[in-house]
């Protein structure tokens, strides 16, 4: 591929009203219910976890997704051709044009929609660790045993490469959900971290979005401040800075977004993508 300048015009018509979004929160806190506050044309929710229960009435479209491979399937459709894919592997033109050529109404489908609601990453990587054991690189080659350390970097290696996939694909948001845990240390010490299979995706996950946000419960102090409050909170916010006084994790790339935010997925994507002033 020839190597060319991107000016800033370019640049910027490429990011406008384009995100890429890890949202983590605890069980039950509500997290797929977000997808509510999204426009439903325009949204396409992939459902990993078979968690629909709670927004059966929304009236957007959503595709199950119970096994890996059709994961990466999907991917490629939405994300089109990596020109630096194998050309015999995943994400190459002759994988994208056979998915095209299969999937006729999917590909229709896909090209009026802006928004991809992934839920759950948590389940993508039992899915993708569930696939990677089956793979020659979770067997010992000198053994032929099963190698759980191999299976395990496959599996990082083949999600974060999805993820990436998925955030360059030309105008899609892309917002990722998972779970967030309360790990308590040998000391006492409380903190929250994703919930996903292995240590290395969780640790490469927030580098590569624009955007970590963490949905919690608070309350409200005396001066109406909110307060982080897990087990007695009513208030649900979305926490949405990197030094955040919650010990939350968060990122912003752009700027705009204050420590909280409410609980409204279509009003933060506005607030992100805000046009930069002349």
């Amino acid at each position: 591929m020839p190597l060319r300048i991107v000016t800033a015009d370019e640049r910027l018509s490429a990011a406008a009203n384009k995100t890429t979004m890890a949202l983590f929160g605890p069980s039950g806190v509500g997290k797929t219910t977000l997808v509510k506050t999204l426009p439903h044309e325009t949204t396409l929710c992939v459902d990993l976890e078979a968690g629909m229960k709670s927004v059966q009435e929304w009236p957007g479209d959503s595709i199950p997704i119970r096994r890996f491979e059709d994961a990466i399937d999907l991917a490629c459709l939405i994300g089109g051709v990596n020109p630096a894919a194998d050309p015999n592997g995943y994400f190459s033109t002759a994988h994208h044009q056979h998915l095209v050529a299969a999937h006729p109404d999917l590909v229709r489908l896909l090209v009026g929609k802006s928004i991809v609601f992934l839920d759950s990453i948590t389940d993508l990587t039992r899915q993708a660790m569930a696939w990677a054991k089956t793979r020659p690189e979770a067997f010992s080659d000198r053994t032929g045993k099963p190698d759980t350390r191999g299976a395990y970097g496959l599996m990082a290696r083949e999600v974060i490469g999805l993820l990436k996939h998925l955030q360059h694909a030309p105008g899609k948001s892309l917002i990722m959900v998972g779970i967030l845990e309360r790990v308590t240390d040998d000391l006492g010490r409380v903190s929250w971290q994703p919930q996903m299979e292995g240590g290395k995706a969780g640790r490469e996950l927030p580098g590569i979005v624009d955007q970590v946000v963490s949905m919690a419960l608070f309350s409200r102090d005396a001066q109406g401040a909110p307060v982080h409050d897990p087990e007695r909170g009513t208030e649900r916010r979305l926490v949405c800075r990197t030094a955040n006084s919650f010990g939350l994790p968060a990122k912003d790339r752009s700027g705009r977004l204050d420590e909280t935010e409410p609980p409204d997925l279509a009003a933060l994507l506005r607030k992100i993508n805000l046009a930069p002033r002349s």
